[in-house]
């Protein structure tokens, strides 16, 4: 069960950003299950912690499907929002993702180009190996790391920022993560989740201009103790 407070789970927190190690099963923005998301406990967080009066500014940067855990930026400002979201736009940001597969990939480092199409219905993407109409170009790098008991690791790097991107082309390489049973896993993990993690963001501070980089540990049960 998720707990209704954050302060476990910050990873870097200034009087511009707000970082957490987001737990498997969170949202990060509220949805049509009224289950309470990411961004409500940063504010409740925010607003216990400094004894704020009022409403709580916190803004979303970028989001993580909500059964892939780490690291998910708040900006606590709307000058901060603002930048951040300039930064992502811009591609300046450097994502490092961990995921575990069961099939080993037949290249051990590659780059994979694909173009994705949403399906807004089954809130899946459809993955082409060509540009195709109403398709965004996809781009990302892989690096197997580490082999045990038969699941694989692999160092991500995404160069877009498509919906389920990674999970999306690594499925279409044979490659599904394991646990997600929405990309073609045939077994699910027992708390729903996929064994995708957020592990690293860098970026330039919007305001204090410094090279920023955050960092979440790997989830401590599961699949993941393989590799922990």
């Amino acid at each position: 069960m998720i707990q209704q407070s954050i302060a476990s789970l910050i990873l870097y927190e200034d009087n511009h950003l707000l970082a957490v190690n987001k737990p498997t099963g969170m949202l990060v923005q509220g949805d049509e299950t009224g289950d309470v998301p990411l961004v409500e406990l940063g504010k409740n967080y925010i607003k216990k912690k400094y004894n704020k009066p009022g409403e709580v500014f916190l803004g979303v940067v970028h989001r993580l499907d909500r059964p892939v855990s780490g690291v998910v930026v708040l900006a606590r400002t709307s000058k901060a929002l603002e930048r951040m979201n300039a930064l992502f736009r811009h591609r300046e940001t450097l994502k490092t993702y961990w995921a575990m597969v069961k099939q080993k990939p037949k290249k051990e480092t590659d780059t994979l180009i694909h173009w994705i199409a949403k399906n807004e219905i089954t809130n899946k993407v459809n993955v082409f190996a060509s540009e195709t109409k109403e398709a965004q170009r996809a781009e990302l790098t892989y690096q197997l790391i580490q082999e045990r008991d038969g699941f694989f690791l692999l160092e991500v790097t995404p160069l877009t920022g498509r919906p389920h991107q990674i999970r999306a082309q690594l499925a279409s390489i044979g490659c599904p993560i394991v646990g997600d049973l929405k990309y073609g896993y045939p077994q699910p993990n027992t708390d729903k989740s996929i064994c995708l993690h957020a592990l690293r963001l860098e970026f330039i501070h919007p305001v204090k201009k410094e090279k920023i980089s955050i960092e979440a540990d790997l989830p401590d049960d599961g699949y993941w103790k393989l590799f922990s």
